[in-house]
C-alpha cells in the first residue's frame, strides 16, 4: 500500500475484502464486458450478422483487462467508454466492429451499476441477518433478567434485559423488510439508446419492437434481473439510488441507536462490549475499557446517514433526459456508502456476539432503585388494608424525597424503613420487603420477547455464518 498519497479509510481500514472486491475496478469493468457480451449474444440470436466465433473471443478476454491501453486511449480521447472499447477490441479483434452496436455508454455504466448495486445489497443482507440473530439469541437468553428502564435517561419503572434487546432487534428488522422491499423492486436499464427511445434499435431490427423487447428481456435474464424499466431516458431513474441510499441509511440509524444505548450501558458498568485480552483502552489510562467499536458504529453511522442526502438531491437536479452532473457524485457516494453500511454491520456483528452482562450491577441497580417502584404496590396494598390513598400518597412523597435526599450524600436508601414506620400502612417492614422482588415489576417483558422472537423464525432461517472478526 502505498503510503504517500491519500486513501479512505473505509478501503484501508473499515471494510470487508468481499465489499470492496464489489466495488473493485475488475469488478465493473469485467461487468461491462459481460454486459457488450450480453448484448451481442442477444443480437446474435435476434438476426442480427455477428457470429459466434466473434462471441466466443469476446468471452475469452472477459477478465484480461490491459489497464496501461485504457488508460492512454482515455487520455487521448477523454472518454472511459470508449477507451474501454477500444481496449477491448485489442484484445478481440474480430468481435471489434460489433462491440457496444447500437448502445450508448449507459447501457454498460448504469446496468453494471444496477447488478453491483443488487450484489452488494444481497451481502448486506447476509450480515444484516446475521446481526438480527445474535441479537434474537441474546434477546431469548435474557428476556427475564431484570434491569432498571429509563425515560429521559432517568431511573423508570424496571424492564428486562432481554425486553431493551428486542427493541434494538425491532429496529434492524424493520431495515430488512425495506431492504428487502428495495431490492425487490430493482430492475435493469437495458439497452434504450442515448434518450431511451429505442431508436438505434428501431433501426438495427427494422421496427421490430417484439424482437427490441427480446433483446432487453434476454440481456434482464442473463444478469438474474426480471425485467427493465418501463420507461427510461439515457439514464435509470436515479431515484433508484436514492431508494438504496435511504435503505442504508436506515441500518445506520437503528446501529447508532443500538451502539449509543450500549455506550451509555457501559458507562454504568451494567453492560460491555466485547475487550479482547491484550487490548489497550487508553495510552495513559491503563484501566480504562472503552466502548471503541460502539464509539466507531456511532461515528460511521453519522458519515452514512449524512452520505444518503447525496442521492436525492442528485435524483431532483437531473435535466430532462440527461445531465452529467450526477457521475462525479455517484462514482463516490454510492460506493463510499455500501462499503460504510458494510463496516457497521461488521462492527455490530462483533458487538453482538459477545456483549457482557454485568449481572451483579444490574442487581446493584435494580435493589437501589427497586424500593421507589414499588411504592405504588405498597399504596394499594395499604388501601385494601384500610388506608386512605391520598394521605398515603402523601407519606409515599415525602418520605421518597427524604430517601433521595440522603442518596445524594452516599448514604443507603432507608425508603422502605421509613414508610414501615408510619402506622397509616399498616405494614410491617418484612411484610413490605415481600413486595421489593424485580419479577414483579417486570410486566409482560419476558412473554413479549418470545413472541417477537418467534414470529422472526422465518428470518432466522435463512442465517448464514458470515465473519465475525474486525480490523481494530
Amino acid at each position: 500500500m502505498s503510503k504517500d498519497r491519500y486513501e479512505s479509510p473505509l478501503s484501508s481500514r473499515y471494510a470487508s475484502e468481499a465489499m470492496l472486491r464489489l466495488f473493485s475496478p475488475d469488478t465493473r469493468y469485467q461487468t461491462w464486458r459481460r454486459l457488450w457480451v450480453a448484448l451481442a449474444r442477444a443480437e446474435k440470436t435476434l438476426g442480427l450478422p455477428i457470429t459466434e466465433e466473434q462471441i466466443e473471443e469476446l468471452e475469452a478476454h472477459i477478465t484480461d483487462i490491459d489497464y496501461d491501453i485504457v488508460a492512454a486511449r482515455e487520455k487521448e480521447v477523454r472518454h472511459d467508454v470508449m477507451a474501454h472499447i477500444y481496449a477491448y477490441g485489442k484484445a478481440a479483434p474480430s468481435a471489434a466492429g460489433i462491440l457496444h452496436l447500437g448502445a450508448t455508454s449507459c447501457y454498460v455504466t448504469d446496468n453494471a451499476d444496477l447488478i453491483i448495486y443488487r450484489d452488494a445489497l444481497k451481502h448486506v443482507r447476509r450480515q444484516l441477518i446475521a446481526v438480527i440473530k445474535n441479537l434474537a439469541d441474546f434477546a431469548m437468553k435474557y428476556k427475564d433478567l431484570p434491569t432498571l428502564g429509563y425515560t429521559h435517561y432517568q431511573p423508570a419503572q424496571l424492564v428486562t434485559v432481554g425486553k431493551r434487546a428486542s427493541l434494538w432487534l425491532q429496529d434492524f428488522a424493520s431495515d430488512l423488510e425495506e431492504l428487502d422491499f428495495t431490492a425487490g423492486r430493482m430492475k435493469m436499464l437495458g439497452c434504450r439508446g442515448t434518450t431511451g427511445t429505442e431508436a438505434s434499435f428501431a433501426d438495427l431490427f427494422g421496427g421490430d419492437g417484439a424482437r427490441i423487447d427480446e433483446m432487453n428481456a434476454m440481456i434482464c435474464r442473463e444478469f438474474g434481473f426480471d425485467s427493465c424499466f418501463d420507461v427510461a431516458g439515457q439514464t435509470y431513474p436515479r431515484k433508484t439510488d436514492a431508494a438504496i441510499l435511504n435503505c442504508l441509511s436506515a441500518i445506520a440509524q437503528s446501529a447508532y441507536k443500538f451502539a449509543n444505548d450500549l455506550r451509555l450501558l457501559q458507562h454504568d458498568r451494567q453492560l460491555e462490549e466485547p475487550f479482547e485480552k491484550d487490548q489497550i483502552g487508553s495510552s495513559a489510562m491503563a484501566y480504562k475499557r472503552n466502548p471503541m467499536r460502539c464509539e466507531r458504529i456511532c461515528s460511521l453511522a453519522r458519515y452514512l446517514t449524512a452520505d444518503a442526502a447525496n442521492a436525492p438531491m442528485t435524483a431532483e437536479a437531473q435535466w430532462l433526459e440527461r445531465t452529467l452532473d450526477d457521475s462525479a457524485n455517484r462514482r463516490i457516494s454510492i460506493p463510499e456508502a455500501f462499503l460504510c453500511a458494510d463496516a457497521i454491520l461488521r462492527l455490530a456483528l462483533n458487538v453482538t456476539d459477545g456483549i457482557v452482562v454485568n449481572e451483579k450491577i444490574i442487581e446493584k441497580t435494580v435493589n437501589e432503585y427497586l424500593p421507589f417502584i414499588a411504592t405504588e404496590n405498597l399504596l394499594m396494598e395499604a388501601v385494601k388494608r384500610g388506608g386512605d390513598r391520598q394521605a398515603l400518597h402523601e407519606v409515599i412523597r415525602q418520605a421518597s424525597m427524604r430517601a433521595t435526599a440522603r442518596m445524594k450524600e452516599g448514604l443507603d436508601c432507608d425508603l422502605i424503613k421509613t414508610l414501615s414506620a408510619h402506622k397509616e400502612f399498616g405494614m410491617t417492614e418484612a411484610e413490605m420487603a415481600e413486595a421489593l422482588k424485580p419479577e414483579l415489576y417486570t410486566g409482560r417483558c419476558g412473554e413479549q420477547v418470545r413472541r417477537y422472537v418467534e414470529q422472526l423464525a422465518p428470518v432466522l432461517a435463512q442465517y448464514e455464518t458470515v465473519e465475525k472478526e474486525i480490523a481494530i
